[in-house]
C-alpha cells in the first residue's frame, strides 16, 4: 500500500513541504522531547491536553502547531505517540544522517563534544578542531582534536554536514566562511558576533549573555511591585 492510500501519511507528507512558522517549529522540538519521554514510559496514546500540559502550552496552540504536519489526532482517542513522534522527527529532518563538526576545543567546545544528548537526538559529533598546537592531538572522548588548517580535508573525510562555532568573535567570520566554502550549509554559532552568510546557508546564533540580560530584565520587573510597596510604606511613615 502506498502512502497516497493512507490519508494520515499523505497529509503528513504534504505538510512536510510547507514552511512551519518559527514559533511553531520551536515548540515542535518540545513536543518531541515530551513524546520521547512518553515512549520511554511505554505510553501508546496521549490526549492533546496531556501532551500540551507536558510541553507547557495550551491545547489550542498544540493542535494548531500539529496541524502543520497534517496531524489532528482522533477525537476521543488522542494521538498515537509512536506515529506522532515519527511525524515530528521527519518534519524536523531528524530521520536524516546529521554529522556535526565543532570548531573550538576550549571549555565550551569540549563540553559540547562530550554531550551525550546529541547522539540520542540524531546528531553525531564526528570532528573537533582547534588552532592551538598545545590542544591539537589531544582527545575528548573518542575524538582527537584536528588542526584548523585541515578543516576542509577532515570535513570531507568525516562527511560532516553541520557545524558548531565555539570560537572567539575575532575569528568567527573567517571560520564561518571556510565552512561555507567547504560545503557546510547548516551552522550553529556561539560566537558573540553577527555573522554574514549566503542565502542558501542556515545560520543559528546562541548568545548566552543576551539570554541572561533578558532574564535580568524579567527578574527586575518581578521585583518592582515589592520595591514600590516598600517605597509607599516608607513614605507613609
Amino acid at each position: 500500500m502506498s502512502t497516497s492510500e493512507i490519508p494520515e501519511l499523505r497529509a503528513a507528507g504534504e505538510a512536510h513541504g510547507r514552511n512551519i512558522p518559527p514559533a511553531s517549529l520551536s515548540r515542535l522540538t518540545i513536543y518531541l522531547r515530551a513524546l520521547n519521554s512518553l515512549l520511554a514510559e511505554g505510553t501508546e496514546r496521549v490526549s492533546s491536553d496531556e501532551l500540551a500540559d507536558a510541553a507547557g502550552v495550551n491545547s489550542p496552540i498544540l493542535r494548531k502547531d500539529l496541524s502543520y504536519l497534517g496531524s489532528y489526532g482522533t477525537r476521543g482517542v488522542g494521538y498515537d505517540v509512536h506515529y506522532l513522534n515519527g511525524q515530528i522527527s521527519t518534519a524536523l529532518g531528524l530521520t536524516k544522517d546529521w554529522r556535526v563538526a565543532i570548531l573550538g576545543a576550549g571549555n565550551l567546545g569540549r563540553a559540547l563534544a562530550g554531550y551525550s544528548g546529541f547522539q540520542s537526538r540524531g546528531f553525531e559529533v564526528v570532528a573537533l578542531f582547534d588552532a592551538d598546537q598545545m590542544v591539537v592531538g589531544t582527545e575528548v572522548g573518542w575524538l582527537r582534536v584536528s588542526p584548523i588548517r585541515e578543516l576542509a580535508t577532515v570535513l570531507a573525510r568525516t562527511r560532516a554536514n553541520m557545524a558548531v562555532l565555539a570560537v572567539p568573535a575575532g575569528v568567527a567570520q573567517l571560520l564561518c566562511d571556510e565552512l561555507v566554502n567547504a560545503g557546510v550549509t547548516s551552522i550553529l554559532s556561539f560566537a558573540p558576533v553577527v555573522l554574514q552568510v549566503p542565502e542558501h546557508v542556515q545560520l543559528r546564533k546562541v548568545d548566552m549573555a543576551t539570554e541572561l540580560q533578558i532574564l535580568a530584565y524579567h527578574a527586575q520587573r518581578a521585583q518592582e511591585p515589592d520595591l514600590e510597596s516598600d517605597a509607599r510604606a516608607r513614605s507613609a511613615q
